[in-house]
């Protein structure tokens, strides 16, 4: 039965309509508790599921931009009133960007705790006195939910508006974060352009266009900004709300000083350079004795992991902001090199179960303090440390705390915690044994702390990627302790990640994969590892290489010193065919760390697909020399020398991979029989390696050096075991 004027629900009288759509009515309240005017949201037919899925999403919400509930009744839910208008464009370039600002940063805490709003358009957005509200969460999406109605009703209608939705939602797919930054992206078009991005007369029309077309440009500053968030592959797009804020921040920063016909991508690029920006440098063991290292560095690394989770804020990765250790650096230098406005140095004694910790934020412009503190506090309180430098950073530079810095839900053991900093200490050191125990230990210490078995989990990983265990024997414990980790904390969102890579590399099972990396990515904070192992050992093996690309490119931004990274971007981009830049990554890989074996894979494989086998030689004589115990320095050598004749030398290289355990013999073989050309003895040790489970596998099998090896007989079969496209 429809609402009327009078009419009671519960303790709130109706009193007069705000609007009705094709599923719902919207009235005018009042609580006659606390004589307070409230919106009444009712749906026209029995939807109780949506409801309390909407009442879960905005509930777990406080944020200025988002309007708030009050209370859930049997049918309807029960709103904060708001007094404004709906959204309507053109608006001066200035207002437009400002609501954009503002529905960003909502987005930006949405997203925060895992919800998608997934019906994002102007009708739901007010303007108000106090700025734009964000309404209407009924068809809002937990990340951490697994369900099959992205946009689609039991009985197959589309969810959402067609105009704003995002490719991926129009057509059906499994949606991220990043659907909304499309939908917000064609909302700021229409506010400032006064047109519809895509507009047609019918639905079918309209969902036509925004898959297959693209609006025509507007002759703003913001165009570059807009046309990103409406980029038809989500890679391509602003890859959190985060990015999104800060790039329309910059854009409204710059308007100060240009007109908007002459302001360009570059000048909002170079913009978005001066907003916050941090790296973390280790902290100094002050406590005379060097076995305390661990506790200093991961005191310095538990910082950045509470600094990435602050809205607005750009992090460097411990990796980059590590390459400094130990070196007397100008902290301007710092600051060049790292592409931040802020560096944080600091140092840790400890004494018994007391600690002193002092940090200094400074300003990489000219070294000037902003901030600095000391703590005097007892071991156990190093949480209530960590949170306090944090805070007092967010505030310093402006940052939004909201909903950055949560209360913590569980506060572990003090010496479950210490087990962990060791167990990553020994990691980031290569004692990987010394760390497995670590680990084991802080499980085992506290089995309630979620950190404790996601570090594990990535540990375990590791073990099986370098070859120091079998992955039949660890990528099972590896998922059982990154399970664990989700069940005790869903908020881990990058855990997923983990769960991500056994899925691919172990289980050949490249869906759940995906679906698993998405739940990653959308989590707010992705790290930069996230995004590289992600373009590695999934989108390169399904051959998404240009989404690959594109997720290097992005986490070599968070961490510029990382090699690993850019040996993966030079890779892809040679995949592609960008040569010139691949060679380009591959110089810098060099400069930054001479030594790193893998990287000369990439002109190695270039050079061998020349049949230019002399110049690979060499360069796999570099690579041999760098890692002699490693199958993918051993393989190709071998083969090399026996392409070009030295015989003697590649068969007792072969007799070495032979005797190695059966885990790492197969994938040298691979490597060998690749590199010599021979295609036959190539595939048959490929199906031997995916039965052992080489964890890299599928990046070997999808790499320039096995193009030959993809457009044989022998592919499709081998496609089939790992579950891949038999046509490459």
């Amino acid at each position: 039965m429809p609402l009327s004027a009078g009419e009671k629900l519960g303790p709130y009288e109706v009193l007069a309509p705000i609007g009705a759509g094709g599923m719902g009515e919207v009235w005018k309240a009042r609580d006659t508790r606390l004589d307070r005017l409230v919106a009444i949201k009712r749906w026209k037919v029995p939807r109780k599921g949506r409801f309390e899925r909407e009442a879960r999403a905005v509930a777990a919400l406080n944020h200025p931009h988002i309007c708030q509930i009050f209370d859930i009744g049997p049918d309807y839910l029960v709103l904060e009133y708001i007094e404004g208008a709906p959204l309507e464009g053109p608006l001066p370039s200035d207002q437009a960007l400002t609501v954009g600002i503002q529905i960003a940063s909502a987005l930006e805490a949405a997203h925060h705790h895992g919800i998608l709003h997934r019906d994002l358009k102007p009708a739901n957005i007010l303007v108000t006195a106090n700025g734009a509200k964000l309404l209407d969460f009924g068809l809002a999406k937990l990340t951490s939910e697994v369900d099959e109605d992205y946009t689609h009703t039991s009985d197959g209608a589309v969810l959402g508006t067609a105009s704003y939705m995002s490719p991926e939602q129009a057509l059906g797919h499994e949606v991220d974060t990043r659907s909304d930054l499309f939908s917000l992206g064609s909302v700021l078009y229409e506010l400032l352009s006064g047109k519809r991005a895509f507009a047609a007369p019918t639905m079918l029309e309209t969902l036509n266009k925004v898959v297959n077309s693209e609006p025509p440009p507007i002759p703003t500053a913001a165009w570059a900004v807009v046309k990103r968030c409406m980029a038809k592959d989500p890679a391509h797009r602003f890859q959190s709300a985060s990015e999104l804020l800060e790039a329309l921040e910059a854009v409204l920063s710059s308007q100060d000083t240009m007109t908007a016909d002459t302001r360009d991508l570059a000048t909002v690029i170079q913009a978005m350079a001066l907003a916050p920006s941090i790296a973390v440098l280790p902290f100094a063991n002050m406590s005379g004795d060097p076995e305390q290292e661990y506790f200093s560095d991961g005191l310095a690394e538990e910082i950045i992991n509470a600094l990435v989770k602050i809205p607005g804020l750009k992090v460097i990765a411990r990796t980059s902001g590590f390459a400094f250790k130990g070196q007397n650096v100008d902290v301007r230098r710092i600051g060049e090199t790292l592409g931040v406005a802020n560096v944080l140095e600091g140092s840790v004694r400890r004494s018994g179960n007391r600690i002193r910790v002092t940090a200094d934020l400074v300003a990489a412009s000219d070294g000037s303090h902003l901030w600095s503190e000391r703590f005097d506090r007892e071991l156990a309180d190093v949480f209530d440390v960590q949170d306090e430098i944090s805070a007092a950073i967010a505030v310093a530079l402006q940052a939004k705390l909201a909903p950055g810095i949560a209360p913590r839900a569980y506060v572990p053991k003090p010496e479950a915690h210490e087990a962990l900093l060791k167990a990553r200490y020994y990691h980031w050191k290569l004692s990987l044994d010394a760390a497995k125990e670590c680990f084991e230990r802080a499980v085992a210490l506290d089995p309630k702390f979620a950190p404790s078995h996601a570090s594990f989990a990535e540990h375990l990983f590791f073990r099986a990627l370098t070859a120091v265990a079998p992955a039949r024997e660890v990528m099972p414990q590896a998922r059982a302790e990154a399970e664990k980790a989700l069940e005790l904390d869903p908020t881990l969102t990058e855990t997923h990640a983990t769960l991500g890579l056994v899925a691919a590399t172990y289980d050949y099972d490249w869906e759940g994969a995906e679906k698993q990396y998405t739940r990653a990515l959308a989590g707010g904070a992705v790290s930069p590892w996230t995004r590289a192992q992600y373009a590695y050992f999934y989108l390169r093996p399904v051959g998404r290489l240009e989404a690959a690309v594109k997720q290097a490119e992005l986490a070599l931004k968070g961490d510029p010193l990382q090699v690993p990274i850019r040996a993966i971007l030079a890779g892809s981009l040679q995949m592609i065919g960008r040569l010139d830049e691949a060679e380009e990554q591959f110089r810098q890989v060099l400069d930054l760390d001479p030594n790193y074996a893998l990287a000369y894979t990439v002109p190695l494989s270039l050079a061998t697909s020349r049949h230019e086998f002399e110049d690979a030689l060499a360069y796999a004589e570099q690579a041999y020399a760098l890692s002699p115990w490693a199958v993918q320095s051993i393989g190709p050598l071998a083969g090399l020398l026996a392409r070009t004749g030295r015989l003697e030398r590649a068969e007792q290289l072969v007799k070495e991979i032979s005797t190695a355990p059966p885990y790492k013999k197969h994938a040298g073989l691979l490597y060998f029989h690749l590199y010599r050309g021979d295609l036959e003895a190539a595939a048959d040790a490929a199906e031997k390696a995916i039965d052992d489970r080489f964890t890299a596998l599928g990046s070997i099998l999808s790499s320039l050096q096995a193009a030959e090896l993809r457009a044989s007989h022998r592919w499709p079969k081998i496609a089939r075991l790992m579950n891949l496209p038999e046509k490459p």
